[in-house]
């Protein structure tokens, strides 16, 4: 196992460093219609017209064609995100001041509009960096430098089965054995050396060379996925070098007999670990493939959709009538919210037909096979009817549970649900959840647990009683049994980061922690932004991952929100704020599953809560650990 070592001197020195090349930003089509205003560039489709500016992307455009009763907004999608959690997505772009990397080309697929206010803001941001430091760069954030500054704890990978090496992560843990490229070199060739893991995060590890003993000045984070870490042995069977640090090469005379002494007894990766980490990335999914997704705009039906990419088993599908494919949808491969094509007619969803009438060249129906199964249930006896009450995490606010109503029953175990006091009456706005869902919940689910219920909207009887409710309204309580009450040891702990899907912008994924654990529920909180941003997520949701999965698969890593970016936001929107604070808290923000219509005028909506925004999560009971 040794004959690869190698103690030749170090005359020569060489250093080696990675290039990360950055995307440019597409010049502005010279057939494109703009106006400037104070340096900002915006498409003017028609002098003639009345003419208005959106306040949320900043286009304008004819007075008439805009979205609201106050022409505010000129979509849908602005009218929405103006209060969303998008908000917070754009303000760190106008603060990273940057085009797109190469690594995160796959997630600036966005509208024309949305190109030229990117385009807009960073031509702007480029003057201002001559006047002011404040910048916030994306490569700057380090994973390994947060966890060791702060002291904090990551959740292990094996809790994240759909996430790579899952499910095969094994007995990797502190004080195992690799070898690593010997960066404390001046040989001209790339070196190894042994080291030994002193601290894990996720895929991340702290490695300490052999024979610095308790001396942590040359410590270093290193993806143990990467394809330079390599179990012991490795460097002999390929006869690669391995050459201790210069640093301590006057420390022994033989280092072999000390490297002997060193690894008799320990533990290393399996020979066979950098083709199960190959192995766990290949994903069935392929582009072209067509599948049934959840429509954005309309969430009571479905719409097939293309998959336009695939990375790290997360799917940014395109829906199939979209003209210019800017219409998409982000989401994992194991999501409940897409289905094969075909589904919906299956159970009795609703469903909206494209207009295309046959399928593009090269696109295919996804296999049944490939999609999440769910658990089979009974319908036969007692089981759930249209009417019956329960509690319900609200799709469009996933901070909140809600109460909620039953609104029909579907084939195969699917139930759609409606939030109490803001339902369509179309019924455009139910959701489909499966009965075995761990997003719903039996009434008095929240009251047991300490967890504030969100009451529907108008109701004045306040504080919130299901008894009071269930008898003025003529309901029955859906039957506790019928639930799931299944909670696997899933290994999460308050304080635990993570990596977590921003469900308000689902192209988004965020440095997260868990804050709460309430049996296999978890509340998720995106650091640096306040817990009105936080979401319920299932322990076994396919949208947390472990620390390091953006840098393993190559996906764009949203950092903490810093104190000056929070200043920014909380300065640029005071007024707004203020103008806003009536509004009904259980729709503060939307999802991007955006279809609730939102009136944003103040006016329009009653707070009757009876407690503030700081009241409502931040009880001394919010941080209370609760596990089965």
């Amino acid at each position: 196992m040794f004959d690869g070592y190698d103690s030749c001197s170090e005359d020569t020195s060489s250093s080696s460093s990675s290039e990360e090349s950055e995307e440019e930003v597409a010049p502005l089509p010279s057939n494109l219609p703009i106006i400037k205003n104070n340096g900002q560039v915006y498409t003017y489709p028609d002098g003639k017209s009345g003419m208005a500016t959106c306040e949320m992307c900043g286009m304008v455009g004819v007075r008439d064609a805009f979205y609201s009763k106050t022409k505010r907004f000129c979509s849908v999608s602005c009218s929405r995100s103006y209060s969303s959690n998008s908000k917070k997505a754009s303000i760190l772009a106008r603060l990273q001041g940057k085009p797109p990397t190469k690594k995160a080309k796959v997630l600036q697929k966005q509208p024309l509009v949305a190109k030229l206010a990117a385009y807009a803001q960073y031509q702007a941001t480029l003057q201002n960096q001559a006047k002011t430091k404040t910048v916030i760069s994306m490569e700057g954030f380090s994973w390994g430098n947060y966890i060791n500054s702060n002291s904090f704890i990551a959740a292990p990978v094996t809790c994240f089965k759909h996430a790579p090496m899952g499910t095969c992560w094994g007995d990797i843990s502190e004080n195992v054995r690799v070898e690593v490229p010997n960066t404390d070199c001046s040989l001209p060739t790339k070196v190894f050396w042994i080291a030994g893991i002193v601290k894990l995060a996720g895929y991340n590890a702290l490695l300490r060379y052999e024979g610095f003993e308790n001396d942590s000045a040359l410590d270093f984070w290193c993806n143990i996925c990467s394809s330079d870490i390599r179990p012991v042995g490795w460097c002999a069977a390929s006869g690669k070098p391995l050459v201790p640090p210069r640093t301590i090469h006057h420390k022994y005379t033989n280092w072999k007999a000390f490297l002997v002494k060193r690894l008799t007894g320990a533990k290393t990766l399996p020979p066979d670990f950098s083709q199960k980490v190959s192995e766990s990335m290949q994903y069935p999914f392929k582009p072209c493939m067509r599948v049934e997704v959840v429509d954005k705009r309309h969430l009571c039906r479905t719409r097939v959709a293309v998959v336009e990419s695939v990375i790290g088993g997360r799917l940014r599908l395109v829906y199939e009538d979209s003209e210019d494919k800017t219409d998409d949808f982000w989401c994992h491969m194991h999501s409940p919210l897409i289905h094969h094509v075909g589904w919906s007619r299956s159970i009795g969803h609703r469903f909206k037909r494209s207009d295309i009438t046959k399928k593009q060249d090269g696109h295919f129906d996804t296999p049944p096979h490939l999609f999440a199964k769910v658990k089979e249930v009974d319908q036969t006896g007692e089981w759930f009817k249209e009417g019956m009450k329960l509690e319900a995490i609200d799709p469009l606010n996933l901070s909140t549970i809600c109460v909620a109503t039953i609104r029909k029953v579907l084939a195969d175990g699917f139930l759609m649900i409606g939030i109490d006091g803001s339902e369509a009456a179309d019924g455009s706005d139910w959701f489909c959840y499966h009965a075995t869902s761990p997003s719903i919940f039996p009434v008095g689910f929240c009251e047991i647990n300490m967890i504030e219920l969100t009451p529907p909207r108008g109701y004045t009887k306040l504080p919130f009683k299901w008894f009071d409710y269930l008898r003025e309204t003529g309901s029955i309580a859906a039957p506790v049994k019928l639930f799931n009450k299944d909670v696997p040891n899933h290994g999460f702990r308050v304080g635990m980061k993570l990596e977590a899907v921003d469900l308000m912008e689902p192209r988004l994924i965020c440095v997260a922690t868990v804050t709460r654990i309430i049996h296999r529920l978890l509340r998720i909180h995106f650091d640096g932004w306040e817990e009105e941003y936080d979401q319920w997520v299932d322990c076994e949701s396919p949208d947390l991952y472990p620390v390091g999965w953006c840098q393993l698969t190559g996906y764009q890593l949203q950092p903490p929100a810093s104190q000056s970016t929070r200043e920014s936001q909380s300065g640029s929107s005071k007024q707004k704020k203020k103008a806003k604070s009536q509004q009904y808290k259980g729709h503060k923000k939307m999802t991007a599953l955006q279809l609730k219509e939102e009136l944003i005028d103040g006016e329009d909506y009653s707070f009757l809560q009876g407690a503030s925004d700081q009241e409502s999560n931040g009880s001394a009971n919010f941080y209370i650990k609760q596990e089965p």
